[in-house]
């Protein structure tokens, strides 16, 4: 079977390549900030560790893990079960002087470990950023929409029962 230029041009054109993905990082960048903000507009300066709870859903903690001047690194997740497990389990960076926000890792399994190094190209980079932004971005929606926000964010203070304070900083 022969297979015509026109026909490898559709077939690549399915996935946009790494090189426009690139260009449309910092407009996905933005648009989590923007979900961020919506989600917990002033919550960060409350305090270090916050959780909300909207009717029977999962518990949804946000633990900032570091503060620098202009960054935030934090790890939100629900928890889930008597075993309170976290998953999703996001750990987001927030550069609050160019409000953008970024995904560094979205699943229980990674951490905070980061993926970068000779086995993956700047092209396999740049996709895998993109699709772990896209999936925060889809769950920060899905928080939002369930009722999540700046109304039901809580501290947790010294009253709230150890029992009921996950592990949240392993991993």
């Amino acid at each position: 079977m022969l297979f015509s230029a026109a026909m490898l041009t559709a077939t690549r054109q399915l996935q946009p390549s790494s090189r426009i993905l690139a260009r449309r990082l910092p407009e996905l960048h933005s648009a989590l900030y923007r979900a961020l903000n919506v989600l917990l507009p002033d919550a960060l300066a409350m305090s270090d560790l916050l959780y909300s709870r909207v009717g029977d859903g999962p518990e949804l903690y946000l633990e900032v893990i570091e503060r620098h001047s202009y960054t935030t690194f934090v790890r939100l997740s629900h928890v889930i079960g008597a075993e309170r497990q976290h998953n999703p389990n996001a750990h987001v960076r927030i550069y609050h002087d160019a409000a953008m926000a970024e995904a560094t890792a979205f699943s229980p399994e990674q951490g905070i470990r980061r993926f970068a190094g000779p086995d993956l190209s700047v092209s396999g980079l740049v996709v895998r950023s993109w699709r772990l932004n896209r999936a925060l971005l889809k769950w920060l929606d899905y928080l939002i929409a369930q009722g999540h926000g700046p109304e039901t964010m809580r501290p947790v203070s010294g009253d709230f029962p150890p029992e009921a304070v996950p592990a949240i900083s392993e991993s």
